[in-house]
Order: C-alpha cells, then sequence, then structure tokens
C-alpha cells in the first residue's frame, strides 16, 4: 500500500462528508481510501495510447422521438364547455385587485 491517508485528512473528509466515525471507522476508511488510491495508481500504468476518450460504454443517440401532434387543435371542444370565454380562452373573475 503506498498511499498512505493521514488522521487529519480523514478528519476533513468525515467534516466535508458530516460524518461522525468512531476510531475503526476512521481506521477502516483510511485502508479504504488508500486501497482505492493504489487501484488509481494501478490505472494510471495502463497504456492508454490510442483510446479515445468517452462518456459512455455504448455508442448514445438522440433516443427521443420527434415532438409530432396526433390528436390535432381541439381548443374548440374544450371551450365548448366553458362557462364564460373571452376569444379563444376561458374568462375567469378576477382575483387579485
Amino acid at each position: 500500500m503506498a498511499n498512505i491517508i493521514s488522521d487529519e485528512t480523514i478528519e476533513y473528509v468525515g467534516i466535508l462528508a458530516k460524518l461522525e466515525l468512531s476510531s475503526e471507522e476512521k481506521e477502516q476508511a483510511k485502508k479504504d481510501m488508500g486501497n482505492m488510491l493504489d487501484y488509481i495508481d494501478m490505472l494510471n500504468q495502463l497504456d492508454t495510447e490510442g483510446v479515445e476518450p468517452m462518456s459512455h460504454v455504448f455508442p448514445v443517440h438522440n433516443v427521443f422521438r420527434e415532438d409530432v401532434v396526433t390528436n390535432g387543435d381541439g381548443h374548440e371542444k374544450t371551450l365548448a364547455n366553458a362557462p364564460a370565454r373571452k376569444e379563444d380562452a376561458f374568462k375567469v373573475p378576477k382575483t387579485v385587485e
């Protein structure tokens, strides 16, 4: 384990995460963080020459359908039930002076 995490770092991370850790939990967190950093170091040793950066494993295309109106304009049917209307809108009583 080449990456050694200090007690101060664990305290600081605990404060940032708003966690109260017991001494056993702090020791375990130090080991876990050290293991994560060791793994990152191992990944950094890989030869990535010629590998394109990517944000997704699979190619992502526009998955949304076209926005097409299928039921038409039914505003006349809707306004037929209005108790009062003004042009092409519902007319309602004034609520604010």
